[in-house]
């Protein structure tokens, strides 16, 4: 698929690894429907970045969490563009929640945004791929979805079940659109992460080096226009944390 004149939706595009991810996408030609939450001055300063080289993107707010605010993103874009081509399902939350210690509250965030909305929006999208019989889905999940870490239990088990996802979503919806996941690795780290947590982090990989939000969307790039040919797939974007 080529990226030129496409209409991508990012979840959480405005920050962090979502923002790498909504410039390579704007850069190459794609129209970025950026999705934030609570980061509307980072979503005005995207908008304003990616206008001045003449990239294409529009902003949308809403609550992932809640189905009808997921319904309602996608009415949004759909009345507006009138098809989405592209959805990255990248917004999640990363919280630290020690074992022994998880609230139903902690529990319920982590989930609702990190699996249920990815469910929700992939079936609310596809409906409108399936239409016009093409469309890619990339999730993005964690190299954590395979190796649990100990003190982010629910964190972890809401990206297993991303990964679970894809593999469902492939079969489901195909034979014309295609849905993959990448699982990153330490590319980014949570402003709270302390010098050794970092350095544990790093450790854990093969190349004992940070990577960056980059690697994660020349990922998502290579996904949608390297190969129509790669579906149900999870690609470690990890440094080879995987293969430890």
């Amino acid at each position: 698929m080529e990226l030129e004149q496409k209409i991508a939706l990012v979840t959480g595009g405005a920050v962090r690894v979502g923002r790498a991810i909504s410039k390579e996408l704007a850069k190459s030609g794609a129209l970025v429907c950026c999705h934030y939450h609570s980061s509307e001055k980072e979503a005005q300063r995207l908008e304003k970045e990616i206008g001045e080289y003449g990239g294409k993107i529009d902003l949308f707010r809403a609550d992932l969490s809640k189905v009808a605010s997921v319904k309602n993103l996608v009415q949004a874009i759909i009345q507006k563009y009138g098809q989405i081509d592209i959805l990255i399902n990248n917004a999640a939350l990363f919280l630290k929640t020690p074992f022994g210690s998880v609230n139903e509250d902690q529990w319920d965030t982590l989930l609702n945004l990190n699996l249920k909305a990815t469910f929700f929006l992939s079936q609310e999208v596809s409906r409108f791929m399936l239409k016009e019989q093409s469309g890619k889905i990339i999730n993005i999940a964690d190299s954590g979805a395979l190796k649990p870490f100990p003190s982010y239990l629910p964190y972890s088990i809401s990206k297993a079940g991303v990964v679970a996802l894809t593999t469902g979503l492939a079969k489901a919806l195909a034979p014309h659109i295609q849905v993959n996941c990448i699982n990153p690795g330490p590319v980014l780290f949570p402003q709270e992460f302390a010098d050794k947590e970092k350095e544990f982090a790093v450790n854990q990989t093969l190349l004992k080096r940070a990577g960056s939000a980059e690697d994660v969307a020349r990922t998502v790039r290579f996904l949608i226009e390297g190969s129509d040919y790669i579906t149900g797939a999870c690609i470690p974007v990890d440094g080879g944390r995987s293969a430890r």
